[in-house]
């Protein structure tokens, strides 16, 4: 199923391993990182491992450690807040875990995005759910909607960054509805140009 909507995604092309390796490998290592991650929430270290993996990743992919940490920038008070909230309660190891997870989780969906064009990876999806067919279930909708869900982090991330550095620039006020409104209205025009995209296609049945 070749949709052709790879100008919606974030790929950047490249030669490296991380890039010739196959889509279905970096999803099931996504797929892998999720269900771990609940596991190692206890474990801050093993935490700690797996993002300096991922920061490998990176750099075997040919990209800076400042894109990496570009993923991650606009949920840095977020993330502050969630140490904040886990130190408080459970104590400083949490505090390390779990927005450690979640910086694993984001950096890596990043990474798929920047090194799959979202052709590949759609068609990887659709075949790993395609035995499920036999069950009335479509595929090609289901590898859509799993693929647009994985570009959504490191696009919403993108647009509240461009939200926060304009505010920035015009010495806006740091109230949250400033950051807010702007970030929710570009994230549903964004919405929209996809759906057209998406529409275009033939997936508006």
């Amino acid at each position: 199923m070749a949709i052709g909507i790879n100008t919606l995604g974030l790929y950047r092309q490249g030669s490296s391993v991380v890039h010739r390796a196959p889509a279905w490998v970096k999803l099931l290592g996504l797929v892998v990182l999720g269900v771990c991650s609940i596991w190692v929430q206890s474990r801050w270290w093993l935490v700690l491992a797996v993002l300096v993996v991922v920061l490998l990743g990176y750099l075997a992919a040919g990209f800076p450690v400042g894109l990496m940490l570009k993923q991650l920038r606009p949920m840095i008070w977020l993330l502050v807040f969630i140490t904040a909230m886990n130190w408080w309660s459970f104590g400083w190891q949490r505090a390390i875990a779990v927005p450690g997870t979640i910086a694993i989780l984001v950096a890596a969906a990043g990474l798929i995005t920047l090194t799959t064009p979202m052709s590949g990876l759609i068609e990887a999806a659709v075949r790993a759910v395609g035995p499920l067919r036999r069950f009335g279930v479509d595929p090609e909708r289901v590898g859509l909607t799993l693929m647009l869900g994985i570009r959504c982090v490191p696009v919403v991330a993108g647009l509240a960054r461009e939200v926060r550095e304009a505010q920035i620039a015009r010495a806006a006020t740091h109230s949250v509805r400033a950051f807010a409104v702007p970030l929710l209205v570009r994230a549903l025009r964004d919405a929209d140009a996809i759906g057209d995209a998406l529409a275009a296609r033939g997936f508006d049945d």
